[in-house]
């Protein structure tokens, strides 16, 4: 039975059951059409069962089941969608020929403040009273279910891992016992090994993330859509530990999609950007929301060469062009995080950059503002945080008073950037860090937005 609540009233609804299943890694693949007001393309999704499951075998035994809350049912079978075969309406795979965050060999060009650039290489999680994990009883088939709303599924499909070249020489480890086991089994045991790779190998994780994304299907996966949630199910695979580990959604977004706002900006110009209210960004790709889901991403982006696409990534995006007029634009992160702090605004933005004075961010003794135990992390000798690339591993960046930073805004208010705001940025950032600590990322992006840009957006 669907859940019909009012947003700006009611706590959203947590349909995914992430105790079954947890997506480590999204790959999102997008085109950016203003003159449809929609964001295609495809979204590839890296899976590792939860926690009701990790010790579980693949064979499912009843003392698994024992474990789940009684009041979890599953609803009654419903008419799973025949996914559409021909997805030529989507977007085509990008090409990563020039995909530089890996590859044996290759340097690690980081900057010396841990910043990562193309050359080499949140709003809030509202509870629920409706969060209930879905499950199978009997002989019914496992679902994957994803929260999702507002977004026009075209397609589901599993990767075969299996068939990206040298997929063999990446598994050899002692994690993998029996690579003679059945091939769906085989590509299981390749996206695990994928998933649990060291955080000191996040150059490589990322490269083969990339390549199992681009890999063929292997079968299209039945699915169903409801008002909030996408069900995805393999006829016959009954347990988690059996569903697919890798999977492709075809999608497209929906022109009244409450996730992203279709505007102008003060110059006048196209734009569209996350609100990040009141649904977070289930209406931009399908995800998981309960606050246990965290999980890095990447994503290339295509648009039009005259607008600029900007996203919450730990790299300073540069665009390529990949024919006349299209532009490409790829971001990552590579610390686990919530869906809902995904960020994306693209725009006629223009950058705004230092003029006649010298950036407080570089000499560190221009501020006015005290320095504080939050400002300098050379104290510290190691943070205690989840396993992931911390910048602050590189000494560099612990004695940064404030991040690297750019700053965007339309066109007609670029003078007014240079004149007052640029001067103030730096002091408010380490402001900021004197209350809340350092920032953990290794870079921001600063954007003036439109004037009908909602409070909690981009939070």
């Amino acid at each position: 039975m669907e859940t019909h609540l009012d947003p700006m009233k009611d706590d959203l609804p947590l349909m995914a059951n992430t105790s079954h299943m947890l997506v480590k890694h999204y790959i999102l693949d997008l085109d950016v059409d203003f003159k449809r007001q929609v964001i295609e393309g495809t979204i590839v999704l890296f899976l590792e069962t939860g926690s009701r499951y990790r010790r579980a075998s693949s064979t499912g035994e009843e003392g698994c089941q024992s474990q789940f809350d009684e009041t979890c049912k599953i609803r009654a079978s419903e008419p799973c969608h025949k996914p559409v075969s021909n997805a030529s309406v989507c977007s085509s795979k990008t090409e990563y020929n020039d995909f530089a965050v890996c590859g044996k060999g290759e340097k690690d060009t980081s900057d010396k403040n841990g910043n990562h650039s193309n050359k080499e290489q949140a709003s809030g999680i509202s509870s629920s009273k409706n969060c209930c994990d879905i499950e199978n009883h009997g002989n019914e088939d496992f679902l994957l279910v994803l929260d999702c709303c507002d977004l026009s599924v075209l397609k589901v499909e599993e990767v075969d891992v299996a068939a990206v070249p040298g997929t063999e020489k990446f598994t050899r480890s002692g994690k993998l016992t029996d690579v003679s086991k059945e091939l769906e089994n085989l590509r299981n045991q390749i996206v695990h090994e994928l998933v649990t790779l060291p955080s000191d190998r996040w150059k490589e994780q990322l490269h083969r993330y990339t390549r199992c994304s681009q890999a063929p299907g292997c079968g299209e996966l039945l699915f169903t859509t409801g008002t909030w949630s996408l069900e995805i199910r393999k006829s016959g695979i009954q347990t988690p530990t059996d569903f697919p580990r890798a999977i492709r959604i075809w999608y497209k977004t929906k022109p009244e999609g409450r996730s992203v706002t279709w505007t102008t900006d003060q110059s006048g110009r196209p734009c569209v950007y996350t609100m990040g209210s009141p649904i977070n960004n289930r209406a931009l790709f399908p995800c998981q929301e309960p606050p246990i889901a965290l999980s890095t991403w990447q994503a290339s982006v295509r648009t039009d060469a005259s607008f600029v696409v900007l996203m919450s990534g730990e790299n300073s995006a540069e665009p390529v062009q990949l024919q006349e007029g299209i532009m490409s634009w790829y971001y990552y992160v590579t610390m686990p995080m919530p869906a809902s702090t995904f960020t994306i605004a693209v725009g006629c933005w223009q950058e705004v950059k230092q003029q006649s004075f010298t950036p407080a961010v570089q000499t560190n003794n221009e501020l006015p503002l005290p320095f504080s135990r939050a400002d300098f992390r050379w104290h510290e000798e190691s943070c205690g945080h989840v396993e992931y690339p911390c910048r602050f591993q590189n000494p560099a960046a612990r004695l940064q008073r404030v991040i690297p930073y750019r700053v965007f805004a339309p066109w007609c208010l670029v003078r007014s950037c240079e004149e007052h705001l640029l001067r103030l940025i730096p002091q408010c950032l380490s402001a900021a860090y004197t209350t809340l600590g350092t920032h953990p990322f290794s870079r921001i992006d600063v954007l003036i937005v439109p004037s009908n840009f909602s409070s909690l957006g981009m939070a």
